[in-house]
């Protein structure tokens, strides 16, 4: 019997599905696609230097506006501005 119509159940049917052996396999894959020699500490390090370049040697302008988005809690507070170029 063929309907063009089919009856649905009153009640939502139960779903679930456990994604943890998946998420967990998908990390392994990351940190082998990192390699051995990714340092995390370092990257880190890296990354606070570039943004202290970033923020570094600003006009008043410039440093107003950047007080102005870290106010505004845009931009993290403590990091940037007034750092030497």
């Amino acid at each position: 019997m063929c309907s063009e119509n089919p009856v649905l159940p009153e009640d939502p049917v139960g779903f679930s599905m456990d994604l943890a052996a998946h998420e967990m396999r998908r990390r392994a894959h990351v940190l082998d696609a990192l390699g051995p020699g990714w340092d995390p500490v370092a990257v880190l390090r890296d990354e606070e230097a570039a943004e202290d370049m970033l923020y570094s040697g600003l006009s008043e302008e410039q440093q107003r506006l950047y007080e102005e988005l870290v106010s505004a809690g845009v931009l993290p507070a403590g990091r940037g501005g007034r750092a030497a170029s």
